[in-house]
């Protein structure tokens, strides 16, 4: 990883600016050009050094969420997940060693959206999806200093 990378995942765990170009703003801020920003985390996200580049929204102020899990044969746990990754709105899809294997959030902007998001998986993916509406939420504020001459 190069110094922009580094400051990148330094500066913008947290704080990744509101506005219609974010990565504009950051880029002033560290003293580059937007398309330079843009090219660090493309090859970041391409390396797996980042999944994801994005907000994270309150789920109760942005529309409607829910955990949920499927049990999936692990022969066609590869092939499920990749079908279920194809929806909007789905994201956090991970495996689980467990009878129900194949957990991910799915984000909607209202129930009733949801609900038929889940209802499609389940068509595409022939498989029960089980919703897993949260109880009570914690808020963990997860942002990792990184030691990099360690």
């Amino acid at each position: 990883m190069n110094e922009l990378d580094r400051k990148l995942i330094d500066e913008y765990q947290k704080g990744l600016p509101i506005s219609s170009r974010p990565y504009l703003e950051m880029a002033e801020n560290l003293g580059v050009s937007e398309s330079e920003v843009i090219e660090s985390l493309e090859r970041l996200q391409e390396s797996g050094v980042l999944s994801r580049v994005g907000p994270v929204f309150n789920h109760k102020k942005a529309g409607a969420s829910v955990l949920a899990a499927m049990a999936v044969p692990d022969a066609e746990l590869k092939t499920v997940a990749e079908q279920v990754n194809a929806f909007d709105g789905v994201n956090h899809n991970y495996a689980r060693e467990h009878k129900y294997n194949l957990w991910f959030v799915v984000t909607a902007p209202d129930q009733e959206q949801l609900n038929q998001v889940l209802e499609d998986i389940e068509a595409v993916c022939g498989y029960t999806v089980m919703p897993l509406p949260m109880v009570k939420s914690y808020y963990i504020d997860l942002g990792f200093k990184i030691h990099w001459d360690a």
